[in-house]
């Protein structure tokens, strides 16, 4: 109730309410999605910037040009499952990439070494697997990393297979033939979303494979394709390349843009929209 009244008080104030907070769009506050309700839909619109990220969502998700190719990072399979699932029905290519590849490895039964993994999302992996063959989506996990002796950049390196990494070893980057399927998947795509790296980009001697990634994505663009990268480490990584004026559109929400992946109605863009 005490938003409620909060909402109310603020809307008091104004004629009008324009919603521009994309990055906060996925909770319903009361100064963003409650406030809506005390305005009549003549007086209430989502802002600029919001209008940009709810059409390149809507370029991914809903008036898709094929190819898509889709490429999902990061460390975690468990945090993008979600999206995973819900782009399966959407893409023609799927890479994942960065940590959550020696889960899909270990799954397979491969030795990744001291690499990182989610020894209890290894059934999760082999689902994901037979779920892409049953839907004719290519996916791309690699096979091949650059292995250090040391989570630190000055480390020992050395290519490995992602099936056979030494002990005491772990996969930081992906490897060289890796890095061609991944050019090969993303080249001539006409729809790219990239969310999450494709390995410890902050350091220099592993950035490698995301840099990979970026210039194809570039290339595509290039060629025509509408390219969005979104969530926070994809963003830090086009911009460590300086290469963020060679894409479509770079998203502000990090969250927000993941849960309107995921598929979710996001409350700020509905109190707005009336979405249901």
């Amino acid at each position: 109730a005490s938003q409620k009244e909060f909402a109310k008080t603020l809307a008091s104030y104004a004629d009008c309410y324009v919603m521009d907070a994309f990055g906060t769009a996925h909770r319903k506050h009361a100064s963003t999605a409650v406030i809506a309700d005390y305005f009549d839909a003549d007086h209430k619109m989502l802002g600029y910037l919001m209008e940009k990220e709810v059409q390149a969502v809507d370029n991914v998700l809903k008036d898709i040009k094929r190819p898509f190719t889709a490429i999902m990072g990061g460390s975690k399979v468990s945090t993008k499952i979600g999206i995973i699932e819900n782009l399966m029905d959407k893409v023609d290519n799927l890479i994942l990439c960065g940590g959550m590849a020696f889960t899909f490895a270990k799954a397979k039964g491969g030795n990744i070494g001291n690499s990182l993994v989610e020894d209890d999302k290894l059934q999760l992996a082999l689902d994901i697997i037979e779920k892409a063959k049953a839907k004719g989506v290519n996916l791309v996990l690699g096979c091949d990393c650059i292995a250090a002796d040391a989570f630190a950049n000055d480390a020992n390196t050395q290519v490995c297979d992602d099936s056979n990494i030494p002990d005491g070893w772990m996969g930081l980057d992906a490897g060289p033939k890796t890095r061609e399927e991944f050019k090969a998947a993303i080249k001539g795509a006409k729809t790219i979303l990239w969310n999450g790296p494709a390995g410890v980009f902050e350091m220099d001697n592993f950035a490698g494979g995301s840099k990979v990634i970026a210039e194809a994505i570039a290339e595509a663009t290039k060629e025509g394709a509408f390219s969005l990268i979104g969530g926070g480490d994809s963003v830090a990584c086009i911009n460590k390349f300086g290469m963020a004026d060679q894409v479509s559109y770079i998203s502000t929400g990090g969250g927000a843009l993941l849960e309107a992946i995921e598929g979710k109605i996001l409350p700020g863009i509905a109190a707005i929209r009336g979405d249901k």
